[in-house]
């Protein structure tokens, strides 16, 4: 996989037909053809393989009758409107995460990640077996969408920072590029947080528009050249313990599926989340030791910042609770789960990393 060379296609390079793998004609008698735009570049290691792997997946199962013509983020819609466009019959299936449609209900970011929140086997437990996906089929619903879990990239960095974080004032006044419930968590600390989409990050930092730059973590960040402004990285990501990708269907659409086609669309899914994580597991390693071969000291916040920032979270996601019906119904279910799987997590896999290590 070549992490360094993605971002030199341009949007054009980026569109991928599915149909072209299996040579199926773009419309004919109960053959299907759906624009699929993505809100990541095409080319982009883990989220971007993401949704063509689930291309590639949906046609070589469906033997051509389904096929998906992948539009990279911006190449067709905005990388922050592709759920829009999906409402709105623009399009009939997305990729995205479902945090980056929070404006539309706040409740989404528990579907893509909180601060503080779950792992990404524990979010994927929560969502099968927890009610989380009966939650978020429910507010999809809402907007005519169908949501399917397509992925996730575990455990993310906290953010490039030019000088070192030693405490709470240290982060007052700086603008810092982050996302979900993380960005306003850092407001309540004085950070001037702001949401670019990701192929504006790298030019964002490099000329000084922000001071910090959180993205993903080792492989998407040196894919995205982050390095090559700031050799400092704190980890991990506070507010990303792990980050959910998302397929979002057009409801009219998907009910215009006959079941096999549906059931080919909720399998490929699934079995791409399985591919992306493994994926980023694998390729994040590989990203670390390279990244400290160009310099890169990575480093934990201190345990004061740790505390303020999971204070100023606990107030952010309170608020959001009193203010917002459909965001403590979800909270109230993700909490259940989490906190029981905190104490398994502490007693097993936390003793198990400490004797491995």
């Amino acid at each position: 996989m070549k992490r360094r060379d993605f971002i030199k296609a341009g949007a054009a390079g980026t569109a991928v037909s599915a149909a072209a793998i299996t040579g199926a004609p773009a419309l004919a008698q109960g053959k299907f053809e759906w624009k699929l735009p993505s809100s990541f570049p095409a080319k982009a290691p883990g989220i971007g393989t993401n949704v063509v792997s689930f291309a590639e997946r949906v046609a070589v199962m469906s033997a051509g009758r389904l096929t998906f013509k992948v539009f990279s983020g911006g190449e067709l819609v905005p990388p922050f409107a592709v759920q829009d466009a999906v409402q709105q019959g623009t399009v009939e299936i997305g990729h995205s995460t479902p945090y980056y449609a929070a404006g539309k209900n706040p409740a989404l970011h528990f579907f893509s990640s909180v601060p503080f929140g779950m792992s990404a086997t524990e979010h994927t437990a929560w969502l099968r077996y927890g009610g989380g996906q009966e939650l978020w089929d429910s507010i999809y619903a809402e907007r005519g969408l169908k949501p399917f879990y397509s992925g996730n990239s575990g455990t993310q960095s906290g953010g490039w920072f030019s000088k070192r974080i030693e405490s709470v004032a240290d982060l007052k006044g700086l603008t810092m590029r982050i996302a979900g419930l993380g960005g306003e968590a850092m407001r309540e600390l004085g950070v001037n947080a702001v949401l670019l989409p990701p192929p504006e990050i790298f030019p964002a930092f490099k000329s000084g528009a922000i001071d910090a730059a959180e993205w993903v973590g080792p492989l998407l960040d040196q894919a995205f050249g982050l390095y090559k402004v700031a050799k400092l990285c704190y980890v991990p990501a506070f507010h990303e313990p792990s980050a959910a990708l998302e397929i979002v269907v057009n409801q009219d659409a998907f009910d215009e599926l006959p079941a096999d086609l549906q059931a080919i669309v909720a399998n490929a899914a699934e079995a791409t989340s399985v591919e992306t994580l493994a994926q980023f597991d694998y390729y994040n390693t590989q990203a670390l030791g390279q990244l400290r071969g160009e310099g890169v000291e990575f480093r934990e916040f201190p345990d004061d910042v740790v505390a303020a920032l999971r204070e100023a979270s606990a107030n952010v996601m309170n608020r959001l609770a009193g203010e917002n019906e459909a965001f403590k119904m979800v909270m109230d279910s993700y909490l259940a789960f989490l906190n029981p799987a905190l104490d398994y997590a502490n007693l097993m896999q936390g003793a198990m990393y400490r004797q491995r290590s």
